[in-house]
């Protein structure tokens, strides 16, 4: 969702985390468990990781999990999680504005799961250089709201969403480096903050980077 406003990024998130959004969703996203529980374990790289739901997930089937995230307040609730479930050898965060970049190093398995914001993200720029960390034979997972939830404000509901096509574009995937495994729109059950349940729509791009010969 693009719904740019030029507040400071870091400060915008540190605000949402201390006083709107107070606690992790307590499992991982569906999204996640859908298309990356068969991959075997090896390092992943999580980008704004918030509480580190998906991050504790991978950890306890046995990835090297990294989650990066500009807000301090949220991954510090997330490291304090990775300790009371005993996952703070296999499950790290790191405090890092990802418009600056990058850590370096080759990883397993790249999610960006819902890695969109109402502030400025340079989004396209970040994908690609997410690709180009994912080491041959890994894969990358990006899921993006599709649409707005009908639950959601107007400003929202006229938002710019991700495309399958723009996803695409931004990752950059040369088919002779790549092998797209998923490119759609699918469908979840979702609820609102008022319990109303409504079928979501998501953009979903999974590839695997071919090995080098």
């Amino acid at each position: 969702m693009e719904v740019e406003t030029p507040q400071d990024p870091q400060a915008f998130w540190e605000e949402f985390y201390r006083t709107r959004r107070t606690g992790s969703a307590g499992k991982p996203s569906a999204m996640l468990v859908r298309y990356a529980a068969d991959l075997p374990a090896g390092a992943a790289l999580d980008l704004g990781a918030s509480h580190g739901d998906d991050v504790l997930w991978l950890a306890e089937r046995g990835w090297q999990a990294t989650g990066i995230d500009i807000s301090e307040t949220a991954l510090e609730r997330a490291r304090q999680r990775a300790r009371d479930l005993g996952l703070g050898a296999r499950a790290r965060f790191e405090v890092r504005d990802l418009a600056a970049g990058l850590p370096e190093g080759g990883f397993d398995l790249i999610t960006a799961l819902y890695f969109q914001s109402p502030v400025e993200l340079p989004r396209p720029a970040i994908l690609r250089a997410a690709a180009a960390r994912v080491a041959p034979g890994g894969h990358i997972l990006v899921v993006a709201h599709a649409a707005a939830p009908p639950w959601a404000g107007d400003m929202a509901k006229h938002a710019q969403f991700p495309t399958v096509a723009s996803e695409l574009e931004a990752l950059d995937c040369d088919p002779t480096r790549w092998t797209v495994l998923m490119a759609s729109v699918v469908e979840r059950e979702g609820t609102g903050p008022d319990g109303i349940k409504a079928q979501l729509r998501d953009t979903v791009v999974l590839a695997r980077r071919n090995r080098e010969n």
